[in-house]
């Protein structure tokens, strides 16, 4: 039996739950004593030995104090009206329009989830060689993700797999060799390592080793799995794997942010002859929130996509750490009294806030390297963050070869937010993710470097 089938039945089901809280929390210390960064003011810094760097403080609150809603936190609340707004969407009628929904389109409320679903039914409804399978897609999946296709396309075209993740690829690659499109899903990005095999060895390759000529015209093979941590998930439900596909050459992933990015690059995976991995963050799936185009529409795999702005510093996430993120670049922006003391005398109000770029890298494989190499020939200086460990990591990769690329242009070392070299732990799991005291920290350190 696998290790992971003891948490099964509690971890899948729970997940459905919205109590998957966001990372809102900030580390003291060796001790680690946790406190809530919704309001800055309640947060209390000190200096560390060196005096250099802002750290989290100890600060008590009940446990009640810690736990902000998920409904009522900010932090999640991507609309269109915010930072995190889609640009430039490509429509199938060939249109392309600027902004999250374009003028005269027809949108609907969508969480990520949803917008999953949504995506889903339009291939199947467009494409009569679409299928999806995987375990419990038939009913509506563990995230719902599937929710109600079956009874609408047929139990020929929505159907169960058995618990094997490397028949469940080796299944989608089958039928895309012969023309169909294959959407499958991975129940868990902690179980995609069985079909390890499948994928780099066999789909990753069959173009190259085919000439091209499989999979057969309009062939294609997505995989669909959820990703990251949810706060309680540890060791078998909380994992990024996305590092591991970096060497996997002829093989696309991609990490979704948001509703709109979730449709776009789901229908362009669906429709590229190139093996495709989307990944969701599953703590977004009813988190964040967008008036989602009803159309056809598709965004481009391969690139990335930039949410800020700026020339002081380039700061490159995915993800759920997007958010993380941007709560840091607020702070940095608007410092409360607490933090203001600990930073560097160019940084302090009255001064002008540093102009800081937010790009989301959505591409893992192949990198975009190019497009950040020419971000941080313009700003000189980059902090990747994501949830990952550190060793082969993402943010290893664009730290190598960015900083070879643009080595004369750099002010300062790239620095890395990530996850730490160990198993999720599941009692500590919200002091392994990236916070935003620690994305601020890095911020500020490279800023001043």
């Amino acid at each position: 039996m696998s290790p992971s089938m003891p948490l099964l039945v509690r971890g899948s089901r729970a997940a459905v739950a919205a109590r998957a809280l966001p990372r809102l929390y900030t580390v003291a210390g060796r001790r680690g004593a946790a406190t809530s960064v919704d309001d800055p003011s309640e947060t209390r810094l000190q200096k560390n030995r060196d005096g250099q760097r802002a750290r989290g403080a100890v600060s008590k609150a009940t446990a009640q104090e810690l736990e902000p809603s998920l409904g009522s936190s900010k932090l999640l609340r991507n609309t269109p009206e915010e930072a995190l707004a889609t640009q430039g969407l490509r429509f199938a009628d060939g249109h392309g329009l600027r902004g999250p929904s374009g003028k005269g389109r027809e949108t609907r409320k969508m969480n990520l989830h949803q917008a999953v679903r949504d995506a889903i039914r339009t291939e199947l409804a467009v494409n009569p060689r679409s299928f999806v399978f995987g375990e419990d897609v038939k009913a509506h999946g563990v995230f719902r993700c599937t929710q109600g296709l079956a009874d609408e396309f047929g139990e020929k075209r929505v159907f169960n797999t058995p618990l094997t993740e490397q028949g469940i690829a080796g299944f989608g690659i089958g039928l895309a060799s012969v023309g169909s499109t294959a959407i499958a899903e991975i129940q868990f990005g902690d179980y995609i390592f069985p079909a390890f095999d499948q994928l780099v060895n066999e789909a990753a390759k069959q173009r190259y080793a085919s000439g091209g000529n499989y999979p057969l015209k309009g062939g294609s093979f997505t995989i669909r799995s959820p990703v990251m941590s949810v706060g309680h998930g540890g060791l078998y439900h909380s994992q990024s794997p996305e590092g591991f596909f970096l060497g996997a050459n002829g093989l696309k992933v991609a990490v979704v942010r948001s509703p709109i990015q979730a449709k776009g690059v789901l229908l362009a995976a669906f429709r590229d002859p190139n093996p495709t991995i989307v990944f969701e963050p599953k703590v977004l799936y009813r988190a964040a929130i967008e008036e989602v185009p009803v159309d056809d529409y598709t965004l481009p795999l391969g690139t990335t996509d930039t949410i800020l702005e700026g020339t002081d510093l380039t700061v490159v996430s995915y993800g759920t750490p997007l958010y993380t993120t941007l709560r840091a670049i607020e702070l940095l922006r608007n410092p409360p009294p607490q933090l203001v003391q600990f930073l560097p005398e160019r940084l302090r109000p009255p001064n002008p806030a540093p102009s800081i770029q937010l790009i989301d890298l959505r591409a893992i494989n192949p990198l975009p390297l190019g497009e950040l190499t020419e971000a941080v020939k313009k700003t000189g200086r980059m902090v990747v963050v994501h949830e990952a460990g550190k060793s082969g990591s993402v943010g290893n990769n664009i730290a190598g070869e960015v900083g070879r690329r643009a080595f004369d242009h750099l002010e300062a070392p790239i620095g890395l937010v990530s996850g730490w070299d160990v198993p999720v732990p599941l009692a500590y799991e919200k002091f392994y993710q990236p916070d935003v005291i620690r994305v601020f920290d890095k911020m500020v350190e490279t800023l001043n470097y």
